[in-house]
């Protein structure tokens, strides 16, 4: 806080001395760093300090500094103990505490793209998982429904295809014609990720919530997904 000529004229030193303020700042030692640091600039302003503090001394009976300054602990007091500052996150505020990966999302992949995957990102959100195929109408019929709702709730419920029963190529023209490129979508055609979530037909969806629990496993029209995922987004 910088201590300016013009909060002097506005009378704020007088106000700070009657509160108390001044006191407390110089039992601190605050007014020696502000003067050390050159924030203290003009003599005028460092006078009126000087005026008000012993004017406050004069009030109290007592210097400010010395054993019953105020804010300070009366002799014999046991110490408050401080507690502990959060760990400051790079913008300023506190850090969150780490996310715990449940059971359920600990799984890796390749995506259609060739990019990977490790489904221990999404941890703490609601998760939708996709089970289809690129021969089956009935995900083609249900594909124009995620790739309608999948961007708008990217951020709070993420949909994530799995392709399986099929070859890479089809899985791929799949995804180009119902416009699926903008929504993760794990190549599957060994099965690993269908046996790990006991998937044994298409389509399948698979809803976890953010506590990592499966809440449905199952088909769901178009009308019935875009249901489910607003609720989730919204719980």
């Amino acid at each position: 806080m910088r201590i300016s000529r013009r909060w002097t004229a506005a009378g704020q030193l007088s106000r700070w001395a009657a509160a108390g303020q001044l006191s407390r700042w110089a039992a601190a030692g605050q007014l020696s760093r502000w003067a050390a640091a050159g924030q203290l600039r003009r003599g005028a302003t460092a006078g009126a300090l000087v005026v008000a503090l012993l004017g406050v001394a004069a009030c109290t009976g007592t210097a400010p500094g010395g054993p019953t300054a105020a804010g300070s602990a009366p002799p014999g007091a046991a110490p408050t103990a401080t507690p502990p500052s959060p760990t400051a996150s790079p913008t300023g505020g506190p850090q969150a505490a780490p996310v715990q990966v449940p059971d359920v999302l600990r799984f890796t992949g390749t995506t259609l793209g060739g990019a990977a995957f490790d489904a221990a990102q999404l941890a703490g959100r609601p998760v939708v998982l996709w089970f289809w195929a690129p021969w089956c109408a009935t995900c083609a019929s249900q594909a124009w429904t995620v790739a309608e709702i999948a961007p708008k709730y990217r951020d709070t419920v993420p949909i994530v295809g799995v392709a399986g029963l099929g070859e890479r190529k089809a899985m791929k023209e799949f995804v180009t014609e119902f416009e699926l490129d903008g929504t993760p979508q794990i190549e599957d055609s060994k099965g690993v990720l269908w046996k790990r979530f006991k998937v044994t037909e298409q389509s399948i969806f698979v809803v976890i919530d953010r506590s990592g629990t499966v809440v449905h496993q199952g088909f769901l029209d178009g009308e019935a997904l875009t249901a489910r995922v607003a609720a989730l987004a919204g719980a």
